[in-house]
Parts: structure tokens; C-alpha cells; sequence
């Protein structure tokens, strides 16, 4: 017996959508994620409806009766969309599509509903609904796609390594998939994903790294991360990442798996924060532990500098991944290069002066550099864990403290570099940044408050010491 989905199709585009089909005695189908996502019970804004035919056509007519003003058409790729109050609807021609070995773009015929169906990247996005009067709602499902779904199994309509082969993005979809859903792939897609992971080549980095970051916004995105890399997509595009696998032991001294330690605090950091920046930083923070790892007889595996090293690597790899160069890669950078502070706070003796000079470097990022650092507690010993995270609660709360007592986040020296021009009578040069950095470190280690009037005097008594001339008191 047929599977009939009408009364979940109540949208008005649906509605009218039928209402022109059936008049004009076309074939058309909603199609792919919308279908999927309706029998997953989960949101969707985008509707895909196929077309056997005209596309472009059913487009406008649809968008008329729905009184939409704006309607996109791109008719060398046969499709249209428009939005609609909350949904983004497109239409398309139902095609078949062949591929040549060095290009993703397919060469496009006209086709049939199961000719669209074949060229669908997974089982679970072939399905579709009938817009037809008559069978309105059916679903026609020719690779039993409904069966994967409910099995949690990620499979392609045809033969794996046609599929990926002839579109190699369609292995990041796989893995961004699993990650999202939670599925399993289907073991022979899995083995043809790692046969044809260096077909990725041809894809362009923008459209990598937009799968990448759905997967870092998964609620666990270690699932993806694990599967890129036990399938070498990793290692065509992010090798700074798969350089920290693995475990290496001298002398009986071993030091941890870097790589899984890393998703592991990517997922920490997941259940405190939606921000995709602040995750990357979850991924970025010990990039730079293989260049710097080295063997000390006396203590074992150290990486020294790694945070500035790491700090130094974030632009070139943003550049290489095409994500942004702007205020994102600097927040980005910054947290790498202050994700020890916090740590080396809570194994020491907190002093205000400590405290001051984190405020002042991290400003308003803070609050996110402490859930990043929180997150990077990764031990399996239990009562390390707890300790450390004991600790971090008394590095909170004199963060707290100080920064109410010393306003020191977003810090700026109360004098400035004008007034200290003015007051000596200086033209630009090395003694004005040299007192403005004196005052600004003896306001952080405590020595004077953070008050003008307070710095001021100090000001005047360092210009004096300098052997400067006051002009203006």
C-alpha cells in the first residue's frame, strides 16, 4: 500500500503548487531534504520541488497566485526560486546528469522523475511527494529510502563510487549527514568515501569548508571529525589537524593523542556555546603541538610555545580554507594564543596582578576564553578533573572581584598619550611610550589604582625621575 503524506503538506505553496499542476496537467514533486526532514520530524525552510518539464514555468505561475513580487530565475541552470513568508522554494527541471573525470559541473539533459532520483546524492534525499491531484502526497520511494531512515543508515542510490566519484562534495554531505542525524554510513559507501577521497581535489574550497562548519555546528561534531579523518578527506584539506594523531612513546614517557583530545574539547565546548568561531578555537588551540613537540629526558614530552606558534598558524590556515580574514580570525587567533592563561592560573597561586593582566589581554573575550579553557579539561582521571575545575571556579570568581574593583577589561591607561605630550611639551617620540607603558604596568601589578587622578601623579613623578620639564600642570 502506497504511503500518503497529504496531511502534513498544509503549507499554501503546496496548495497552489497542486492547483496549477493539476490544471495544466504537469508531473511535480517536492523532493529531497524537505521530504526527509517531514519524516524525521525536524524544521525545514527550504522546499525543492522537481518539474518534469518546465521548471521556470511553474515557478512563475505559482509565485503569481502567491502574490510574490521577486523571483529568481537562472535559466541556463533551468531552475527558479522564490520565499515565500518563511520558506525558500525552488523549482527545478528533472534532469539527468553526466560528468567528466576533472569537473563536479554535470552535463544536463532533460529527464524523468526517476531519472532526478538516480542523480540524488543518498537514498533518503530520493524520496519524494506527488503534487498531483490525484495522488497528491504519495510518496514515491524507488530506493527505499524510507528504510535507511528509519534504520539510521546514510546509503547511495547507485553504485558508491559512480556517486562520489562524479560529485566529490557529496562525500563531505555524507559525513556532515551522520554527524547531523547520527546515521551510520552504509559500510561499501564508507570504503568507496576513503577509495575516492583525493577526487575532493576538484572541489573548491569555499564549498569544503561550508560543509566543514555544519559539521563544527553539530551538537557532537567529533562524530564528523572522526569520520573525516578514518576516510582521508581530512588529509586533503586540513593536514595541520591530522598531524595531531597519533601517540609517541620514549623512555617509558608517552603523551596523549592530540587529535582526539581535540574533538573531545570541540564537543566540551559544544554544550556551552552555539558561537562557530569560539569552536574553531576548540579545534585551533593545539594546532601547533606537532611543530613544537620535543623530548626532555628529565621531564618527557613538552610544546613549549605552542599557543603563539598556534596563534601565528591561524591566518595562513583561514587563508588556505577561505574562511574569513577579518575580526572572526583575529578572535580566532586570540584565543589560541591565551588558552594557557587561565590553565596557569588555576594550578598557581592567583594574584590580582594576574588576574589584572588576563582581563586586560583577553577584554571582552573573557568570559569565552574561560569556557574554552574549561573545555580543555580533558583528563581521565577523575579527581584531576574535579580539582581542576574547583580551581577554575576561584579563577571566576576573582576575575569577578578584580574587574569590579579595577575596571581592567577593556583596559586603556586613564593617561594619555596626548596629555603627556602636552604636559611636558613633547613632540611623538620613544618617552611617551615608555611612560604609557610604566603607568600601564604599575596600574596592572597593583602599584597604583586604576584612577586618573592617581595615574596623573605618578605621570609627573616619572617625569621627573626622567628628568623631564613640566609645562602644564
Amino acid at each position: 500500500m502506497a504511503i500518503n503524506l497529504s496531511q502534513h503538506l498544509t503549507h499554501p505553496v503546496f496548495k497552489v503548487a497542486s492547483e496549477i499542476v493539476t490544471e495544466k496537467g504537469l508531473q511535480a514533486y517536492v523532493i529531497g531534504g524537505y521530504v526527509r526532514d517531514l519524516l524525521l520530524e525536524r524544521p525545514s525552510k527550504d522546499i525543492d520541488i522537481v518539474v518534469i518539464g518546465n521548471g521556470l514555468e511553474l515557478a512563475k505561475a505559482c509565485a503569481e497566485k502567491l502574490r510574490v513580487k521577486k523571483v529568481s530565475l537562472f535559466e541556463s541552470f533551468g531552475t527558479a526560486q522564490f520565499i515565500y513568508k518563511d520558506l525558500d522554494v525552488e523549482f527545478v527541471g528533472a534532469r539527468k546528469e553526466s560528468y567528466r573525470k576533472d569537473s563536479r559541473k554535470p552535463i544536463v539533459e532533460d529527464g524523468s522523475l526517476e531519472d532526478d532520483q538516480n542523480r540524488r546524492d543518498f537514498t533518503i534525499n530520493a524520496m519524494a511527494l506527488s503534487l498531483h491531484k490525484d495522488n497528491f502526497g504519495e510518496l514515491i520511494d524507488p530506493f527505499n529510502g524510507m528504510d535507511d531512515l528509519e534504520k539510521g543508515i546514510l546509503r547511495t542510490p547507485l553504485d558508491p563510487d559512480t556517486t562520489y566519484s562524479d560529485d566529490p562534495l557529496r562525500m563531505m554531505r555524507a559525513v556532515r549527514f551522520a554527524a547531523q542525524l547520527n546515521f551510520k554510513i552504509e559500510p561499501s559507501s564508507l570504503l568507496s568515501i576513503k577509495n575516492n577521497a583525493e577526487r575532493l581535489i576538484i572541489i573548491s574550497k569555499e564549498r569544503i569548508t561550508d560543509e566543514v562548519n555544519k559539521i563544527i555546528l553539530c551538537d557532537k561534531p567529533s562524530r564528523g571529525f572522526d569520520l573525516l579523518f578514518s576516510t582521508h578527506l581530512l588529509h586533503q584539506f586540513f593536514p595541520e589537524m591530522v598531524a595531531l594523531y597519533g601517540v609517541e612513546t620514549r623512555n617509558g614517557k608517552s603523551h596523549k593523542d592530540n587529535f582526539y583530545h581535540t574533538i573531545e574539547v570541540l564537543d566540551n565546548i559544544c554544550e556551552t556555546t552555539d558561537d562557530l568561531w569560539l569552536r574553531w578555537a576548540a579545534i585551533m588551540h593545539d594546532i601547533a603541538k606537532p611543530p613544537t613537540k620535543r623530548f626532555d629526558n628529565r621531564v618527557g614530552w613538552t610544546f613549549h610555545g605552542h599557543e603563539d606558534v598556534g596563534a601565528r598558524m591561524v591566518p595562513k590556515i583561514f587563508a588556505r580554507m577561505k574562511l574569513p580574514l577579518d575580526a572572526k580570525m583575529k578572535y580566532v587567533q586570540k584565543m589560541v594564543r591565551l588558552h594557557l592563561r587561565p590553565i596557569a592560573l588555576v594550578k598557581g597561586f592567583v594574584t590580582d596582578s594576574a588576574v589584572r593582566r588576563l582581563l586586560s589581554d583577553a577584554e571582552d573575550d573573557v568570559d569565552d576564553l574561560m569556557k574554552l579553557c574549561n573545555a580543555d579539561i580533558t583528563s581521565k582521571n577523575e579527581h584531576k578533573v574535579k580539582k581542576y575545575k574547583e580551581n577554575f571556579e576561584i579563577v571566576k570568581a576573582k576575575l569577578l572581584t578584580v574587574e569590579e574593583k579595577d575596571r581592567i577589561r577593556n583596559f586603556q591607561p586613564p593617561v594619555s598619550g596626548q596629555l603627556i605630550m602636552e604636559t611636558f611639551g613633547l613632540e611623538p617620540c620613544a618617552a611617551v611610550g615608555k611612560l604609557k607603558e610604566i603607568i600601564k604596568e604599575a596600574i596592572l601589578e597593583g602599584e597604583i589604582q586604576n584612577d586618573e587622578e592617581e595615574a596623573y601623579q605618578f605621570m609627573l613623578k616619572l617625569g621627573k625621575e626622567m628628568g623631564l620639564e613640566t609645562i602644564k600642570d
